[in-house]
């Protein structure tokens, strides 16, 4: 269905990233992946699916390295088909504890990154008359929750960004939607379990347990298969029409 066509997906060295690269590289999507930490392994996994696949290292708190990454892809692929805003951290504190460090380099990279790699990645699109751009929100972007302000700062951020930008394109072959996981196990999530378990002295079973009870209804995990087959509806034909939506994948959380 994307043969032919460049995705370049940000955060994408794991979790859900990797997996969202993978599944629009099994319909024929060459694949730009960035992020931190090895870069080989995910390169090799993307490649054996018989696509194309590049590395770009670009920090995404910082708009010089965005810019080139953008460059990069551009020159190695021609232009960006598909752009997956997936990069992301997270630091958990009282407002009033929040390190102004902290706050600033989770709202660069959760929400300012987008800024950049869209508006550098649009030109090209409406010259083709065709582009997908999916943000990858948060049930944090519709609903909040104590001791996260600058993730659900961020991921509301993200969510009304998307409506804008889709608006902006709406009379043009490129649409833009977000995508709204709950609880998915990648390893930022494990972190938030290993930290409460160590927290409140119990098994991290227990923790993970808890951590659902809590906002899951469904008591299972968002799984990345199940992102990466939405990523790819979104960039199907059934979803010309698609437009600044913010689609929850979550379990039930935002149902409540």
């Amino acid at each position: 269905m994307l043969k032919g066509k460049t995705a370049l997906v940000t955060g994408s060295t794991s979790g859900i990233g990797l997996g969202i690269a993978k599944a629009l590289a099994q319909q024929g999507a060459n694949i730009v992946l960035n992020g931190f930490g090895d870069a080989t392994t995910p390169q090799t996994e993307v490649a054996a699916l018989g696509v194309k696949v590049e590395y770009h290292g670009a920090d995404m708190s910082k708009p010089a390295e965005i810019e080139d990454m953008m460059k990069f892809a551009a020159s190695k692929f021609g232009r960006v088909d598909i752009l997956v805003n997936n990069a992301g951290i997270q630091h958990v504190a009282q407002v009033e504890d929040f390190p102004v460090e902290r706050w600033d380099a989770v709202i660069a990279i959760n929400l300012t990154s987008a800024f950049h790699t869209t508006r550098l990645a649009i030109p090209a699109m409406r010259e083709a008359n065709w582009g997908r751009i999916v943000n990858i929100a948060s049930a944090h972007g519709l609903v909040a929750s104590a001791q996260k302000s600058a993730y659900v700062a961020a991921k509301h951020g993200i969510v009304g960004l998307t409506k804008s930008v889709a608006l902006e394109t709406a009379r043009t072959g490129v649409t833009c939607n977000a995508i709204c996981p709950g609880w998915v196990l990648t390893p930022l999530v494990q972190k938030q379990i290993d930290d409460r378990a160590a927290r409140d002295g119990i098994t991290v079973t227990q923790a993970q347990n808890e951590l659902l009870g809590e906002k899951q209804p469904s008591l299972q995990f968002t799984t990345v298969d199940q992102l990466g087959g939405l990523a790819t509806f979104l960039c199907s034909p059934a979803a010309d029409q698609v437009r600044g939506v913010a689609w929850a994948m979550d379990g039930g959380w935002t149902a409540q």
